[in-house]
Order: C-alpha cells, then structure tokens, then sequence
C-alpha cells in the first residue's frame, strides 16, 4: 500500500501528460531550397500526401529558392491545391528568397507568410537565345500573369499586384509584400509562425479550417534517393555533360576499340543523358545541332579542312546548348551560367577532337612494325669489345652485333638493321657506314 501511495504522484503526472502528448498537433515540414526541379516536386507531392494520409494538422512549406522548372512547379502547385489539409508556405530563413518560380508556390499557400529580409517576385517567364535571355512572347506573359493572379485572388490577396510579378518582374520585401497584402504575416521564425496563425480560419477546398498550430509536434519530411538522383538528373546542366561526356567516350571507344570499356561508359552516359532530357521541356533542333556539331568535328578529323568544320561545329553545339532548355522559371543566373558552361565544354570539345582523337587516328594509321625492326633506332651498351663482331645489349636482351667501326666495352651503340640474330650497329654519334 504505501509504495502505491509512494508512485500515485508519478501515476497522475502521466495521466495528465499522455493526452496532452496524443491531442499535440502534427505539422509535417518541407524545405524547397535552391532550383526547383524533377526531384523537389516528387519530394514535395510525396511529404503531402503522408501528411493527408496521416491527418496532420498542417503542412509548413519553407521556400528559399530562385526558380525552377515549370512542369515541377505546376505539380507542387497542383498537390497543395488538392491537400485537404491547410498548406503553410514561407520564405525563410532571413535572407531567402522565393522568385519567379517559387513566387507561384508561395502565392498557392492557405497561409503564406516571410521571414524578415527576405524577398520574392520576378517571375516573368524568359528565354535564351544567341543574344541572351529575355521575356517570351506576350501571350505566354500574358497566360502566366492570369494564373498568377488566379492563385492570389483565391487566398483573397492581391491580384493586380500579384500579376505585375509577372508582366513587370516585380520584386518585393518582405515587408512590402505584407503592405501589398501579397502575404499575410511577417515572422521571425517558424515557432512564432506557428504561434501567430494558431487559431485563423483558413478555407480549404469547400470547408473552413481552424489552424490548430501552437506547440505542434514537427514532422521534418527528408528525402529519399530517388527523389535525390531525380533533383541531379533533371537539373539541364548535368543533362548537358551527360550527353557530351557520352558521345566523347563512345567516339574515343569506337576510334581505339579493344578495351570496351570507353564504348560502355558512353552508352551508359548517353541513356542517363537521354532520360534526364526528358525530364525538363527542350527543344529537339538544339539536339540535332549538338549532334550536327559533333558530326563536324569527326569531319574535320578525316578530310581537314583547315579549321573550317571545326568552326562550323563549335557553332552549332553553342547554338544547340543555348536552345535546349526551354524553361521559363529558370533564373537569369542559371542562364548566364549555363552559357559559361556550354562555352567551356564547345572550346573542350574542340580541343579533344583536333588534339585527343586524332592522335589516336594517326596512330592507327602508323604501319606496325612486327618482329626485329623494332630493334632498329634502338640503343644500348656494347657488352664487349667490337672488332667487326661482339655482342651488345639492347633493350635487357644480349645480341651478336657486326660494326664497321672498332667499338669499345661499355660504349653506348645504335642499331641500324637487323639479319637474323644479328644486329647491325654504329657507335652512339658515330658516321652510318652501313648506307
């Protein structure tokens, strides 16, 4: 009785913490963090519906990125629209930034909120030509500028403000954004986010919701290797060494064949190349201008033109890297990026070909010589006195040598013809008089 007595307090402390513990509420976590590709969006689909499945209370998405691809955010936009669970999107940590393609993402949050000294917008829609980026044509500005301001009206924020984003790549701060009612709360972290929204009313889908986000358990969702290798793959600069270091080996393979090694390598490249181009919209000419490029250097191997169809290939790979991507939502920086790199690898590309394969060509064309006429041009140590004959080791081999001129032991000897298992020799320096 008296340990009972003794445990009672302990007893009731339990009774009382469990519920509390079972009735906390479950936020899972997202982190969108740098270009928004294949992979994020698998990543994010995925962390929503565990929190569906799971009843979560809520799902907190934080953003720190400067765009990505359009299929990726159009997914990500399309699952926080179909969540039956209310969808918290915040630019975060200070310093951040949620532009042109997370701009989107930002505005299709139940509740989206910044931290301070971060900054979103500038999400008109770019391409890249031969004389840079700039803004695609005004039907597809147009376009995006309606969906723009569709997900911010829905929200019940600003729309005309939310469109210029769009049509002026306009940029705000944080607390700008709030001013502009772009955004509902600016918040120095998650913990006071949750804290602050604890209790709004939110609308989602057909019903409204009350946020029940103080104290929450968070449910940080990571991601898993698939959605690791597709965030690597579905990025268009690795896309575009894949392809290139592909074609390199499999054309150095086919040129020294043997080994086989070169030639795997290549296909294995090329069918990751392959699949990680279809994971992002680009354009089929730039392919066959890369391909074309290539095409030209092998030309300029077998027939030389003097530089002309190396010239001529260095402008197609730079125009077919310059046109394959065919993302809007990519920031300018990776664009500038992306030319710097597709410069580099044509310059390298050129270089290989002219320098690399052709040195293995010339070398295949070289008549092979078999049996002792690799001895001759060879030197070595006379091993004995040569009087007209002695022996000589060449190469670790000992062989009887025939001279017109005396030789002495230890001198070093060229051979020059060979009869048999006999080397015709002179003296290191010395007067051919076997001509």
């Amino acid at each position: 009785m008296e340990s009972i007595k003794r445990f009672l307090p302990l007893f009731i402390l339990l009774f009382l913490f469990i519920p509390a513990l079972a009735s906390s509420p479950k936020i899972y976590v997202l982190e969108v963090q740098g270009t928004v590709t294949k992979g994020t969006g698998e990543y994010v689909i995925r962390g929503i519906e565990e929190a569906n499945k799971n009843n979560a209370d809520a799902i907190l998405i934080i953003l720190d990125t400067p765009g990505g691809l359009l299929d990726a955010t159009l997914e990500i936009i399309k699952s926080v629209e179909n969540s039956s669970i209310p969808v918290i999107t915040y630019v975060y940590p200070k310093g951040a930034i949620a532009a042109s393609a997370g701009t989107f993402i930002l505005m299709s949050g139940h509740v989206a909120a910044m931290a301070p000294g971060t900054s979103i917008g500038a999400a008109t829609p770019i391409q890249i030509s031969p004389e840079g980026t700039s803004a695609v044509e005004k039907k597809v500005v147009n376009f995006y500028a309606s969906y723009m301001r569709g997900l911010a009206e829905e929200r019940g924020r600003n729309g005309e403000v939310a469109e210029r984003f769009v049509t002026e790549a306009l940029s705000l701060s944080s607390s700008e954004a709030l001013e502009n009612n772009i955004i509902e709360f600016v918040v120095e972290n998650p913990e006071k986010l949750f804290e602050t929204i604890d209790g709004k009313v939110v609308k989602v889908g057909e019903r409204e919701v009350i946020l029940q986000t103080s104290g929450a358990t968070l449910i940080y969702v990571e991601r898993n290797i698939s959605e690791v290798i597709l965030d690597f793959l579905s990025n268009p600069q690795i896309s575009f060494i894949l392809l290139i270091v592909g074609l390199y080996s499999l054309i150095f393979g086919l040129a020294s064949p043997g080994t086989y090694v070169p030639e795997t390598i290549g296909a294995i490249l090329l069918l990751l190349a392959l699949y990680s181009l279809g994971l992002f919209e680009v354009q089929i000419f730039a392919l066959f201008l890369i391909f074309f490029g290539i095409l030209f250097f092998i030309a300029e191997l077998l027939t030389p033109t003097f530089g002309v169809l190396t010239i001529a290939g260095a402008i197609c790979m730079i125009l077919g890297a310059l046109l394959l991507p065919m993302e809007p939502f990519l920031p300018r920086e990776w664009y500038t990026s992306f030319i710097a790199l597709s410069l580099g690898i044509t310059a390298t590309t050129a270089f290989f070909f002219l320098f690399g394969i052709s040195a293995v060509l010339r070398g295949r064309k070289k008549k092979a010589k078999v049996g002792g006429e690799e001895l001759i041009g060879m030197s070595g140590v006379a091993i004995t006195r040569i009087e007209g004959k002695g022996q000589v080791k060449v190469r670790g081999e000992i062989w009887n040598a025939v001279s017109e001129e005396i030789i002495e032991e230890g001198e070093e000897i060229i051979v020059i013809d060979r009869e048999g298992l006999e080397l015709k020799i002179k003296r290191k320096g010395g007067e051919n008089k076997w001509v």
